[in-house]
C-alpha cells in the first residue's frame, strides 16, 4: 500500500531545500493552515500527499 504522506525528508528533497528550512516552511503551512495540508502527530509533522501535490502543481503552472 503506497502512503498517503510525506514526510519532512521527502518534502525537503521535492524542494530542493535543506533540513531546517524545511521544518520551518512545514510548521508554518502547519500553523496557517495553507497553502497545503499538514497534520501533526505528536512531534512529526506529515504532509497529505495529494493536497502538496496540487499545490506544487499549481505553482509550477505560475513559473511557466
Amino acid at each position: 500500500m503506497e502512503s498517503k504522506v510525506y514526510s519532512i525528508s521527502e518534502i525537503k528533497d521535492i524542494l530542493g531545500i535543506g533540513r531546517t528550512r524545511a521544518y520551518e516552511y512545514v510548521k508554518k503551512v502547519y500553523e496557517d493552515k495553507a497553502p497545503f495540508r499538514v497534520i501533526k502527530v505528536g512531534n512529526n509533522y506529515r504532509i497529505i500527499k495529494s493536497s502538496f501535490d496540487n499545490w506544487l502543481d499549481g505553482s509550477m503552472q505560475d513559473i511557466s
